[in-house]
């Protein structure tokens, strides 16, 4: 690929302060993943400009007028504080025609909303857990009968905000709790899911119309007592010490079942397809005991820092972490022409 101007799109507070530069920076640690994909982008050769946005375009207005990017290098999460907006981002970059990584408007929309994520997936036959959809400002019916347990969470929040210990639920007066819990403290809806006991897999895929799945990731619970309920809490997501202490580790999968990995691919590259997603994305799975897969959710534009999950299977299939980059970017640009 030839070299590129890129405008890095990142939230206004993620902007990488120059002198940031040693690893060891107790600062790193906020800006990893913008800090990551910079250095990578100008090891590549390519020119880079950061834009910081909130609430208001027009800064990645002003700097295609000035910088005139080839491509945005897409790594918002929110617009004006609410994930839900991200794809209006993506909608506007559609509209001034600027190339851009990573998903689709249409796909950001159907894969961030976990309720409408399974609808979907339910009509064609791909097995979800039930769940309960409990919209902020509206009373839990007594008449409605609920099958436990269950998992409460934010219907459209990522990276395992607002997931702990108690979000699993036994009994109504837990869920009540639970979901008022979720309605105060994160001001959106709340979603309540069907536990499934078994093995959890994170399956990256690349690609746009051609895809291509890496290898897998599982997160393992080696300490855990025998009836606790196995989740990727917020602890468990960010916290390296208390994984440390209960035995949990994300790795490669390990001894799947004749068959399974085949299968896996399969499925993972329906459910990335059914969602309109493109560029890259990561599908949650659980395989119960018996071999049935369950799609949690499907995450479009998942985090590409050097250490995520996404990254480690890039770097398993033979990429480089730079490879990596280009790749995403590769496929931003393929998608979206430049004039």
């Amino acid at each position: 690929m030839k070299k590129l101007r890129v405008m890095m799109v990142v939230h206004y507070t993620l902007v990488p302060p120059e002198d940031l530069k040693d690893k060891d920076d107790p600062r790193m640690e906020k800006f990893r993943t913008e800090y990551d994909v910079k250095n990578a982008l100008i090891t590549l050769g390519h020119e880079v400009q950061i834009v910081g946005v909130y609430d208001d375009l027009m800064p990645i207005r002003k700097m295609n007028e000035e910088f005139k990017p080839h491509i945005a290098f897409n790594l918002l999460e929110d617009f004006a504080g609410n994930s839900a907006f991200d794809y209006y981002v993506v909608s506007y970059f559609e509209m001034m025609r600027i190339p851009y990584t990573g998903c689709n408007p249409r796909g950001l929309l159907l894969a961030r909303d976990k309720a409408l994520t399974k609808m979907v997936l339910t009509y064609h036959r791909i097995s979800v857990p039930d769940f309960y959809v409990f919209r902020l400002g509206r009373k839990i019916s007594r008449r409605r009968k609920f099958v436990f347990p269950l998992i409460v969470k934010s219907l459209t929040e990522e990276g395992s905000v607002g997931i702990a210990q108690a979000s699993y639920v036994e009994n109504e007066d837990q869920l009540r709790e639970r979901v008022a819990l979720i309605h105060d403290k994160l001001h959106g809806d709340a979603i309540a899911e069907q536990y499934i006991d078994g093995r959890e897999l994170y399956v990256t895929v690349l690609g746009n119309s051609k895809l291509e799945v890496l290898p897998i990731r599982e997160l393992v619970f080696d300490n855990v007592e025998p009836g606790t309920p196995k989740m990727a809490t917020y602890a468990v997501k960010w916290d390296d010490k208390y994984r440390e202490r209960w035995g949990i580790v994300y790795q490669f999968a390990r001894t799947l079942p004749n068959g399974m990995e085949g299968r896996i691919q399969h499925l993972c590259k329906r459910v990335y397809h059914l969602l309109d997603m493109n560029g890259y994305g990561r599908i949650d799975l659980r395989v119960t005991a018996d071999g049935e897969l369950y799609v949690l959710e499907a995450n479009p534009n998942p985090g590409i820092a050097r250490d995520e999950d996404c990254t480690h299977s890039a770097i398993k299939s033979g990429l480089s972490y730079e490879d990596f980059i280009q790749r995403i970017l590769h496929l931003g640009i393929t998608t979206r022409s430049i004039e």
